[in-house]
């Protein structure tokens, strides 16, 4: 009788670990959504471009003297930079760009990274360092979160809301929540 107890014992202990075990892995497959490395989403928003400012001016010689026409309102680009590699093989570029409507916004052009759980778009205060030194930085200093990162691949635009103080953030990351890591970085260059 008591072999038997033991064994009922043992049997349900073996279980419980099994099901806690599985219960882990499975808490750990959706924070951690490894099969989004396998997986690309490309984007390809229409980016803002900076249209060509054209001067009319008077004939030469006629005397009078034509006002210049004046500029249209076109996107300028208030800065700009290009993504260094931190955890992830990350390369495009990034501009801040002031829209004809007074609007800012940040476009991230021919993206190419690694997919991943929450990996979200920061203005970042800190400098990018490249290589493993720079994986964490961002992630200890002041940011704005425009959004989850909306692909991996690709060109795409998020709104700056119009209280961010551009002079305060030097970078743009993409800064994955789950693993507190930079996919990669931007410094941002005026």
């Amino acid at each position: 009788m008591e072999q038997n107890a033991k064994k009922i014992l043992r049997r349900r202990v073996i279980a419980a670990i099994g099901v806690s075990g599985l219960v882990g892995l499975v808490i750990i497959l959706a924070i951690t959504r490894p099969w989004l490395a396998f997986i690309d989403v490309r984007v390809d928003e229409t980016l803002p471009s900076q249209a060509p400012v054209v001067q009319e001016s008077a004939e030469p010689g006629d005397g009078t003297e034509a006002p210049s026409a004046s500029p249209a309102a076109v996107p300028v680009d208030l800065a700009s930079g290009t993504f260094v590699s931190h955890e992830h093989e990350t390369t495009g570029t990034v501009r801040v760009v002031l829209q004809a409507d007074g609007t800012r916004v940040l476009a991230i052009e021919n993206l190419s990274t690694t997919n991943g759980p929450d990996v979200r778009v920061w203005l970042s205060a800190s400098d990018v360092v490249e290589g493993v030194d720079g994986w964490f930085i961002a992630g200890g200093a002041e940011y704005v979160d425009l959004g989850p990162i909306k692909g991996n691949l690709g060109n795409q635009l998020y709104e700056i809301p119009a209280d961010v103080d551009l002079s305060l953030y030097k970078s743009v990351a993409l800064w994955c929540l789950p693993f507190s890591v930079s996919f990669g970085a931007a410094q941002l260059i005026s």
